[in-house]
């Protein structure tokens, strides 16, 4: 019998709300040219929401039965990822220690290079080629000077899962990461096209503790796959009155 290459269940979260995405937000709606995090964006912290966001989430998984909950985490290295993940281990009380965690910089938010920081009004201003070079071209394929394209995301993604499929057959798996991590990786897992991720990115921007979970299925190819089972599920945060908040991560002319 083949060995099962994919875990049982995978669980990909967007993290908790985080002051950039609240300062973001209060930039744009000022029309101010930049977003002040006040430090690198690998810094900023999740806001007081996300913390709230985050522990909702965890006592979703902690309703689970014990054998059913992750036991495997990964994450994305910027510091809103890392503090989601121990949040959502702590309050679910998942079997796997913080400690061993794995932090995988594959996982990190895309790059947007001389845009970042900037919002929309802030490209138009400064950067006027780039915003051409964007309609033109479009996200997927759109690379900002010292920045990264959605295919430059994609192609370190396909050699994250080959590490999860490696190391992680038959586990059950919460990676938590970012907007566009989430959306890329739904375009590996399922085959999608980039005018059908493109259409779901139309649709609304992915909740923060937003998840999208897969589960294995042994029909599909010959060695088995995941299935899609539900997407930016935000009923956890809900059914604890935690605000559901869908900031993007970066300027809406940039993502």
């Amino acid at each position: 019998m083949m060995q099962q290459r994919w875990p049982d269940r995978l669980w990909v979260v967007r993290h908790g709300e985080s002051s950039g995405n609240v300062a973001r937000d209060a930039a744009d709606l000022a029309g101010h040219t930049h977003i002040d995090i006040g430090g690198r964006d690998v810094d900023v912290p999740l806001s007081e929401l996300g913390r709230r966001q985050s522990v909702a989430l965890g006592h979703w998984f902690a309703a689970m039965p014990a054998e059913a909950r992750p036991d495997v985490v990964l994450s994305s290295p910027y510091r809103r990822a890392r503090q989601t993940a121990v949040l959502v281990q702590e309050a679910g009380r998942l079997p796997v220690d913080p400690r061993d965690f794995v932090l995988d910089e594959r996982l990190r938010e895309k790059e947007f290079g001389i845009l970042d920081r900037l919002t929309r009004h802030g490209i138009a201003q400064h950067h006027p080629d780039q915003a051409e070079m964007r309609r033109i071209l479009g996200k997927f394929y759109h690379r900002a000077p010292g920045g990264e394209s959605w295919c430059d995301v994609i192609l370190r993604l396909r050699s994250a899962l080959d590490t999860v499929s490696l190391h992680h057959g038959g586990s059950r798996v919460l990676l938590v990461a970012h907007q566009v991590v989430v959306l890329c990786l739904r375009y590996l897992l399922e085959g999608l096209t980039e005018e059908e991720i493109l259409a779901i990115d139309r649709d609304g921007d992915v909740a923060n503790c937003g998840v999208t979970e897969y589960a294995f299925d042994a029909g599909r190819g010959h060695a088995g796959g995941l299935a899609l089972r539900r997407y930016n599920f935000v009923a956890p945060l809900q059914a604890e009155g935690a605000k559901v908040t869908a900031e993007p991560d970066a300027p809406i002319g940039a993502r």
